[in-house]
């Protein structure tokens, strides 16, 4: 191997990486993708706007959301879970478009989950800033089914744990385009987003959003 292939070998991040027992993240995998998903996150947020929810303690959310599929994750006074119907309209939630459902469901094919079918995907847009504190995807029926995260937009750095919230973290840097997928041990370890740096991305302007795909019922 020459000298310049060397520093490409090291320079270029591995296409998957498992930075968990059963986490692992796809650089880049939304690839050519990228104009169909943008497409389809716009028509989810045209018919269910994107609102700032309220954690069960009454303290505002920092990212605004929404969501599509089967059911819709909620967060209020009367504490986190999925409904049937957007609370803001009292209608059924967008179905996951067809680009949404394929893009999670190969991805986690890619990490050896070939089964997972998404019922909900969650819609969090992050402005500069705008955080997610550590916490477990816990609201969910079945724990055998991973959970699927699309990054798009700004970059971002995700911080993975273990089983208890003080637990020491991994930060693992994310950009447009990447995907993580997390199951089996690390199904239940706490996660999170750092704030969200100043920037602006050539499509999505000053904001992160995030797709967070799950099997909730």
């Amino acid at each position: 191997m020459s000298g310049r292939q060397r520093a490409l070998a090291f320079a270029a991040p591995p296409p998957r990486e498992e930075f968990a027992p059963g986490a692992w993240l796809l650089r880049g995998f939304v690839g050519a993708r990228e104009a169909d998903v943008l497409a389809a996150v716009t028509a989810v947020v045209e018919q269910a706007p994107l609102r700032t929810m309220t954690t069960p303690g009454g303290k505002r959310m920092s990212v605004t959301t929404t969501s599509c599929g089967d059911c819709g994750w909620v967060s209020d006074r009367r504490g986190y879970r999925y409904e049937a119907n957007d609370p803001a309209t009292g209608l059924p939630w967008p179905a996951i478009p067809e680009a949404l459902d394929a893009l999670a469901r190969d991805a986690a094919a890619a990490v050896g989950q070939p089964a997972f079918a998404p019922d909900a995907c969650l819609v969090n847009r992050y402005a500069v800033g705008a955080k997610m504190a550590l916490h477990q995807d816990r609201d969910e029926a079945d724990f055998a089914q991973p959970i699927v995260s699309v990054s798009l937009g700004l970059p971002a750095t995700f911080q993975f744990g273990g089983a208890a919230r003080k637990g020491p973290t991994v930060r693992v840097p994310l950009v447009h385009g990447d995907v993580v997928v997390f199951g089996g041990p690390s199904r239940l370890c706490f996660h999170g987003v750092l704030p969200v740096k100043d920037g602006a991305h050539p499509v999505l302007g000053p904001y992160r959003v995030n797709l967070t795909f799950r099997r909730a019922r």
